[in-house]
């Protein structure tokens, strides 16, 4: 009786969790797989642009990175009492959104400049240096402003509805990330390979490291009101060291998958589920960090060497999300395969097996990965807002990789 108790309380107290949590991990899923099938349609420029997957997938966590801290700062002053839905210099959102175009553009010069120096050391094929970085800019600025737009809207519903956004914005930002990112990267991968002339393509790049250049300097050199702080400048100084280091983990997921490119076209329905599969362990732990970090803020969760109670309890809502969104985006993956045309020569029991073997795995590493992440940004007198979801999705996205990867490796 006392069990049972102790079931329906559980649930009780986390149902808000729970129905929207699962809703948004479940839209996010469907979601990725419409970006698997786009992925899948691609072959050709995946094929064609060396580096490509690398710079996909790495575009991919860079953007939930940067708009699900985003999301998480303006979930976090919901919590506080201190948001506004007003756009005027000096709120919080107005900050959030200068921040986060500002650090769009730098993180995705670096990306390009970066991804590009690993395609040349990994020998991955022979592509200028102004077409990587034009692909990973224009993309990223692309994908950025339509992800910008998504944070507002869920910021001003969430708001307007009294919602507790941290359980909605990493997973729905993660999806959307997903889903916008890829095509705005091979368009840019059209132009690229259709372009008639090198000098265009390197004389757009310009512009686009100049318009990084001048919007950096404006938001670090204009004056402030007296006593006030520049939360923009704020966030960017503070952020963009972490999201550096948080690239280097993503370029390297994707030279995991880069290099495994050419057995993952043959077999569709992996194609289709990997960006739902690494979407779905970045969401996880993009929710998990997100509430973690708001509890450190308001003090009901200590920065302790061991998860407490509270902490634990919120392990356990990540375990039962996981095994229903893993199983979910196994089985519609195998489904939608099918209906393309074939799942190539993997059986159903081999796909479930690599999605839930490798998702048990991940959610067991993204409870433990987020929740120190969390205490150690406090522990080092940083917001867990801007450190901890880097981190964490980062990571994440490297695991991810590595055990989906392996376990493909394995059943296979």
């Amino acid at each position: 009786m006392g069990s049972n108790k102790n079931v329906s309380g559980f649930f009780g107290r986390n149902r808000a969790v729970f129905v929207m949590g699962l809703t948004a991990l479940l839209i996010a899923a469907t979601a990725d797989l419409f970006a698997g099938i786009f992925l899948g349609s691609m072959e050709v420029y995946i094929l064609a642009i060396p580096g490509m997957m690398v710079l996909v997938y790495s575009a991919i966590g860079m953007r939930g990175n940067i708009f699900g801290a985003m999301g998480s700062r303006l979930g976090t002053s919901m919590h506080m009492g201190t948001f506004k839905m007003s756009f005027k210099k000096g709120t919080i959102l107005r900050a959030n959104i200068e921040s986060a175009m500002g650090l769009t553009f730098l993180i995705s010069l670096a990306m390009g400049v970066i991804g590009w120096a690993i395609v040349a050391i990994f020998d991955f094929g022979d592509i200028h240096p102004a077409s990587f970085i034009f692909i990973s800019m224009m993309g990223g600025l692309l994908a950025g402003i339509v992800l910008l737009g998504i944070n507002l809207i869920i910021a001003r519903t969430g708001f307007r509805r009294n919602w507790d956004v941290d359980n909605i914005t990493a997973p729905l930002i993660a999806a959307a990330g997903d889903v916008v990112t890829m095509p705005m990267l091979f368009i840019c991968a059209w132009f690229v390979v259709n372009c008639p002339d090198q000098n265009i393509i390197n004389m757009l790049t310009l512009l686009l490291i100049l318009a990084t250049v001048v919007i950096l300097i404006i938001i670090f050199t204009r004056k402030l009101l007296a006593g006030r702080t520049d939360e923009a400048r704020r966030i960017i100084a503070q952020s963009s060291p972490i999201l550096l280091m948080c690239l280097m983990l993503d370029i390297a997921a994707g030279i995991i998958i880069e290099n495994k490119t050419e057995e993952l076209v043959v077999l569709p329905v992996l194609m289709i589920l990997m960006p739902a599969f690494l979407n779905e362990g970045n969401a996880l732990s993009g929710m998990l960090t997100a509430r973690l970090s708001s509890m450190l803020h308001l003090g009901t969760l200590r920065a302790s060497r061991l998860p407490g109670k509270n902490a634990v309890e919120n392990f356990f809502i990540n375990y039962i999300l996981a095994f229903i969104t893993y199983g979910y985006i196994g089985v519609i993956a195998f489904l939608t395969a099918i209906a393309l045309g074939g799942t190539g020569d993997i059986s159903f029991i081999k796909v479930m097996g690599i999605v839930m073997m490798s998702g048990i795995i991940m959610a067991v590493a993204v409870s433990f990965l987020s929740y120190y992440a969390a205490v150690a940004a406090v522990r080092f007198d940083l917001d867990p807002d801007d450190h901890s979801i880097p981190i964490t999705s980062s990571s994440t996205d490297l695991i991810s990789a590595a055990v989906l990867i392996g376990m493909i490796i394995m059943i296979t």
